[in-house]
């Protein structure tokens, strides 16, 4: 099997707030790849930690669309059946099993996998209203006579679905980031119940890419991403815009809560950790190379342990491990360690 070959240890010294005090270490050559495998793979997805450790890592090749490595970096399989356009999708426990969910961006649909890849729910977008979608722009062209005419599809409705997440009853939550940013909620059995989110007040998104339940608080939130804004907001269950949590980012691209804390990807190259109270509990990982962040083309021999480039996913295993994967035609993804 090839091994990533990474530099020496890189130990995550971070800022930390009192009472946050913390410590993270970039772990190298943590995994290794499929045998015969030269790279993990294109990938513009994310990646998420079963209950038993395993780690799932979503790229963009129909023979390895979705990867699962043990926690200490051994390749097991490939989820059979997945698809590779898993762009966000999370792991979720419920009451009859551990499921895969997510929304496909290319194929426009939601699904929910077993583990090993069965199909169980299948909720394509004709579910979600045209009104809370975006239309193909005009974009007209010369035929063979010279004539300008209507591209095809003009006009058609459509949903780019970057991300999702489910919450404690099983509602799931999924954000529309690539084209209107609206958030859409089904029940546990795929019935639309609502749309809400947007380019315009009170909301004023620009790419909600990824959202996460924020089950740190009672009712629960949405959490979410609003990239371009460069900030991170909540929303109620309901849709209700609750304010903005952190702003000046590095265009937050990725987010996941466990316990008291959000672990925030940006995508311009840094990791930050948020308290309850939107404080920065830390910050690691930050690369100060500008030519290689925010990029899906930085090449592997410019790697640097520690240093992230692309942030796109987002992760913490049950000990508060820190999962990253990139936004790289390679494939790379980071670990770090909590000390």
């Amino acid at each position: 099997m090839r091994k990533i070959l990474l530099p020496l240890l890189f130990t995550a010294l971070v800022a930390a707030m009192p009472g946050h005090a913390a410590e993270y270490k970039a772990v190298p050559n943590w995994y290794h790849l499929q045998e015969g495998r030269p790279m993990m793979g294109n990938m513009h997805g994310d990646i998420a930690v079963a209950s038993n450790g395993d780690v799932y890592v979503s790229v963009m090749d129909p023979k390895a669309a979705l990867q699962v490595y043990s926690a200490d970096g051994k390749f097991i399989r490939n989820v059979e059946g997945a698809p590779a356009d898993f762009h966000g999708f999370v792991i979720h426990k419920d009451a009859d099993g551990e499921f895969i969910y997510g929304p496909r961006l290319g194929g426009q649909n939601i699904v929910k996998l077993t583990l090993d890849g069965k199909e169980v729910l299948n909720i394509p977008a004709s579910a979600i209203p045209d009104e809370f979608k975006n239309k193909t722009p005009k974009n007209t062209k010369k035929n063979a006579a010279g004539e300008v005419v209507p591209a095809p599809n003009e006009g058609k409705p459509f949903v780019r679905l970057t991300a999702m997440d489910v919450a404690p009853n099983g509602d799931l939550f999924v954000t529309d980031g690539y084209s209107s940013s609206y958030v859409h909620r089904f029940d546990k059995t795929g019935k639309y119940l609502k749309s809400f989110g947007g380019k315009k007040e009170p909301y004023n998104f620009s790419t909600l890419h990824k959202i996460a339940v924020d089950t740190r608080f009672s009712p629960p939130r949405i959490i979410a991403c609003d990239r371009e804004n460069k900030r991170v907001v909540h929303m109620s269950l309901d849709g209700e815009f609750l304010g903005v949590i952190a702003k000046d980012l590095l265009n937050p691209a990725a987010v996941a809560v466990q316990g008291d804390l959000a672990l925030i990807g940006e995508i311009k190259g840094r990791i930050t950790i948020l308290d309850k109270d939107g404080k920065i509990a830390v910050q690691f990982g930050a690369n100060d190379h500008a030519d290689e962040t925010g990029t899906n083309k930085t090449e592997p021999d410019k790697w640097r342990t520690g240093f992230v480039t692309a942030p796109h996913g987002v992760a913490f295993d049950a000990k508060g491990n820190v999962y990253v994967s990139e936004y790289n035609i390679y494939g790379r993804v980071h670990r770090f360690n909590r000390e």
